[in-house]
Formats: structure tokens, sequence, C-alpha cells
């Protein structure tokens, strides 16, 4: 038989029956006009058959007539699931409850942010967005229209080309243009432009003031480069002079590479987080790893664009171990030879070029390359002089 219409709503029930006389059992449903589906034999006294809820009621007389007996194995529909609900209706009233909270919490503004003013006062700025609205604890629908909030900040605040003001969520961020200022000129002191170290002029350009030494020429420190005197005027010397250093490197490289790589080995952890507060939700128990090092990521739940402040979030603990690498002395030469390359551009700009090296000497003990490396380095070599006039002159 097919199953009747609306057997959802109407609830229905699994029942077995066992009895002698299944037969004239079935015969008797019929006759009373009972609806029953997916009636099923089990053995000879023994079937499985679904009927609505109304109707399993009626079965007594039934089941009495014909020395049956009926088991319900299960239960469906919405009478059940009502029935159940109600039985957990503490359950349902707080998860209610969280749920209206959870709109209330996240239809609020918690933060208001300001970005971008260097002069402005940044207390300045809140005080006029809360003058237009803007504020924590503010409800996000009462907030005027963005564009409007824009044009009514940018009238207020003076010393600003434009404000934008754009939410994210529970945040509210404001972000400040100032209108631009006329440069102040800075006042600077006669000075001349000198040489910080030995070397060989390789460019030389001056953007004021008189050059005192030519391309090729070689020059010590302290040498004057750009000459800030002129006659009986000092003025400020300015350019650019470049010349090849010579500097020389005691450097150590060890033959055996100690590095941290991944094992493979991992445990994940799991929390819920509400805010900056998280309440782990699996992956307990101690890590026994000697080295590791900890990924974080989190993943908010959002609405159209916004991002709530609550999510999951989750963490992988990976296990890390040292391994050692032997390198052979060219290797561990080059090494050394790098990180000396690195420190010479730190120290001299990072314009500063490496054009020749030279080993001086090289020795391997203790498990270390010990070596004497002399570079010839291309840089800037200018560094400011001021011009001091003694009383008199």
């Amino acid at each position: 038989m097919k199953t009747p219409g609306l057997t959802k709503l109407r609830g229905s029930v699994t029942v077995t029956v066992r009895g002698e006389q299944l037969e004239q059992f079935i015969n008797a449903l019929a006759k009373e006009q009972i609806e029953v589906w997916n009636l099923t034999p089990i053995s000879v006294d023994h079937m499985r058959m679904e009927i609505v809820v109304a109707d399993y009621f009626r079965l007594r007389p039934l089941l009495k007539r014909t020395g049956s007996r009926a088991h319900v194995d299960g239960r469906a529909g919405l009478p059940f699931f009502w029935n159940q609900m109600y039985r957990r209706k503490w359950f349902l009233i707080g998860f209610l409850l969280f749920c209206a909270g959870m709109f209330c919490l996240t239809s609020l503004v918690w933060d208001v942010e300001v970005k971008g003013n260097v002069k402005l006062n940044k207390e300045d700025i809140l005080q006029t967005a809360r003058e237009e609205g803007i504020y924590p604890f503010q409800w996000t629908f009462r907030m005027p229209d963005q564009d409007k909030l824009s044009k009514d900040m940018t009238r207020r605040l003076p010393g600003t080309s434009w404000v934008g003001v754009s939410r994210s969520g529970t945040k509210v961020t404001i972000e400040v243009v100032e209108a631009a200022q006329p440069k102040n000129t800075e006042l600077l002191s006669p000075r001349h432009l000198i040489s910080k170290a030995d070397a060989v002029v390789t460019h030389i350009f001056a953007e004021r003031g008189q050059p005192e030494v030519g391309i090729h020429d070689r020059v010590r420190k302290g040498s004057v480069l750009i000459t800030g005197q002129q006659g009986d005027l000092s003025v400020v010397a300015q350019g650019e002079v470049r010349g090849i250093v010579w500097h020389e490197y005691d450097i150590e490289s060890p033959l055996v590479r100690k590095e941290f790589v991944y094992t493979g080995e991992k445990k994940e952890k799991g929390y819920l987080y509400f805010g900056n507060t998280a309440i782990q939700v699996w992956g307990y128990g101690k890590v026994s790893y000697d080295k590791m090092q900890t990924l974080t990521r989190l993943d908010p739940l959002t609405w159209r664009s916004w991002k709530l402040p609550i999510g999951w979030m989750s963490e992988n603990i990976l296990e890390a171990t040292e391994i050692e690498t032997q390198q052979t002395m060219e290797q561990a030469a080059a090494r050394g030879m790098e990180g000396a390359k690195l420190d010479i551009k730190v120290k001299n700009g990072a314009d500063a070029v490496v054009l020749k090296q030279k080993i001086l000497h090289e020795k391997s003990d203790n498990g270390k390359v010990y070596m004497k490396v002399l570079f010839e380095v291309e840089q800037n070599i200018a560094e400011e002089l001021p011009i001091v006039h003694h009383q008199g002159e």
C-alpha cells in the first residue's frame, strides 16, 4: 500500500506484530479501513508495518480478537517532534535566547578605529564621529548612510580633504586624508661634503658647492670632496660622490650546517572563539614534541561582507627537528662570503656594489673555516661636515 498523504504532519509509528492469526489480523485491518504501509513479513507469525498515529489506537480490539501482540519500534512525524521539543523546552528557550543575544551583539558597534591622521587629534575625530552617531554600543541600523557621514565629517573637520567611513561587522573604520600643507623649507647650516673612508673616486656630482676632487683621484678619510666655501660665501654643499673602498673581513664559517625541518608529525586542536575568548572543543592531550611550531588559523562567521566576532579557530602543532648537514670547505667558504657581503650592504647602503674579493688567508680548524678576505666595494663615500666660522672671521 502507498504511503498516505501528510504522514509527516499526522505522525506515524513502525509496529511489529506477533501472532498465529496474522492473516485474520490483516483482513480485519482492511475491513476497518485502517491504512497501513510498508507491510513486511518477517516470519510465519511475525510481521512489521507502519501506521498513522491516530489509527494505532484503533488496533487494540483487533489485536485482542486475533490473539496478537504489537510492539512499537519507531516513531516519526511532527507530533513526536513537538513532544520531544516540549520535554526539552528549557534547552529550546536557552537556544532562542542565545540566538537573540548573538543577533543583538552583532548588531552593535563595538570598536571605532581612526586611520590616516597625522596632525589631527584622534580624540577630536572621535568626538565629531560621536556627534554624527558613530560610537561604541550604537545600533548599526541606526547609523546614518555612510556617504552622508563622509560628507558631514569632511565638512566639520578642518584640515581634511576627505573622510571615509566604512563598517565591517561590528567595527567602524574612519579613514582620514589630511589636506596638503605647504612644505616648510628646512634651514640648513653651511657644510662641506667630506670622505668617510680612504677611497678612489669613481663618480662625483656637485648639485651645490665646488668639487675639490676628480674621478680616479685617491682620497683619504676626512678629505673635502665638495666644498661649501665659495670665496666669502658659505653654502650648503650638496651632491653625490662614489668611490672604491677596501674592506677587510675575518670570516668564520662552520663545516656543519644546522637547520630545523618538520618531521611530518602534527597535532590539531579546535576552538570556538567569541571575541578574545576561545573554548577548546577537541584536540585535548599533552603535546610531547621536544621542538615544535604552532600555526593558527581563524575562520570567522560571515554575514554578507561582514565578519562576525565569533567563529572557529584551528591550531596545527608541527613537530620539528634539528638536522646537521656536513659541508665541504668550498660550501662553508661560500656561505661565509655571502654573510660578509650582506654585512657590507647593511653598513654601507643597499647601493654598495662588491667589485672584487681576494682571500688573503684561509685555513680549517675545529670544525670551522677561517678566512681573511679583502673586498673591493664601490659605495657612497660622502658625509657632511659643518662649516664653523670663528669669531672675527
